[in-house]
């Protein structure tokens, strides 16, 4: 048979195949239409109801009334120890992304103690935390360290500075810097404890004393009034009679009355005394 195809004749086209086709690109085309459609619904509820996964995603301004909180809960944890709340420290220009600059907000806590005595107080405050936040004490170097996560991606870390001083802090890491940070806690004036302690050493009572605040757990403010007492050489033995001694060590002493607590540091070229309102109960 000769493979000449008459005229007039059109072979076969298979119209199955090309109509199966089309239909199998419109069945792509709208799966791939409600894959994207599912996708930014499942964006839309995530951004709004899922917690964020990273600190990267939380800004400054979330992070820091937890770091606040978070001070005001080591505060409540150390109950009858001397302490006093150091200055919050406030850094621009870290990098969140290497595209994106950030900021990161510090806070601590100073205790003072009798050498020796550090690895108690990093335990006891460890036991005292919330459950969640993980607290644990692990010697590192040689000296004991606490860590903790009080949620949020802030960090909570515990370590000796030196023979006889702890320090806590509380640390937000780099964050978007969507806001700055001021010590918004009113002025105080420099209490009478404090006064009577300036009156004892014989230094003058200033009028402008630094002051930092926390919130306690209850609500209430736990703060320390801080004051520069001048310089020279200083016995702070006339203070024994104030109140219930805490410390009593050549260079640093520390009272009770009631709430607060007076820390008096000789350890610098300058006299350093401190009124710590804790938190009640």
């Amino acid at each position: 048979m000769s493979g000449v195809v008459q005229q007039g004749y059109a072979p076969p086209s298979g119209p199955d195949r090309p109509a199966s086709g089309r239909r199998w690109w419109r069945w792509l085309v709208a799966a791939s239409v409600l894959w994207a459609v599912l996708l930014a619904g499942l964006t839309w509820w995530s951004v709004r109801h899922d917690p964020p996964t990273v600190k990267e995603q939380r800004p400054l301004s979330q992070a820091v009334p937890v770091a606040d909180r978070a001070v005001g809960r080591l505060v409540a944890a150390l109950g009858e120890d001397a302490w006093e709340l150091t200055p919050p420290r406030f850094d621009k220009g870290c990098r969140v992304t290497p595209l994106a600059d950030g900021a990161s907000l510090t806070r601590g806590v100073d205790v003072p103690v009798a050498p020796g005595g550090e690895r108690a107080v990093l335990d006891r405050v460890a036991r005292r935390l919330p459950a969640g936040w993980g607290a644990g004490v692990a010697t590192e170097v040689g000296r004991p360290r606490l860590r903790a996560d009080a949620g949020e991606f802030v960090a909570v870390d515990g370590r000796v500075v030196t023979d006889g001083l702890v320090r806590f802090s509380v640390a937000t890491g780099c964050r978007p810097a969507d806001t700055g940070y001021a010590d918004l806690s009113p002025g105080y004036a420099a209490g009478p404890e404090l006064t009577a302690a300036l009156r004892a050493l014989g230094r003058p009572v200033p009028t402008d004393p630094t002051v930092v605040a926390a919130p306690c757990p209850t609500g209430e403010p736990a703060r320390t009034v801080r004051v520069a007492a001048g310089t020279g050489p200083v016995s702070l033995a006339p203070l024994a009679p104030l109140g219930a001694v805490v410390l009593d060590r050549p260079d640093r002493y520390a009272f009770r009355t009631g709430r607060v607590v007076v820390l008096a540091d000789a350890t610098g070229d300058q006299l350093r005394l401190a009124a710590s309102t804790g938190c009640a109960g």
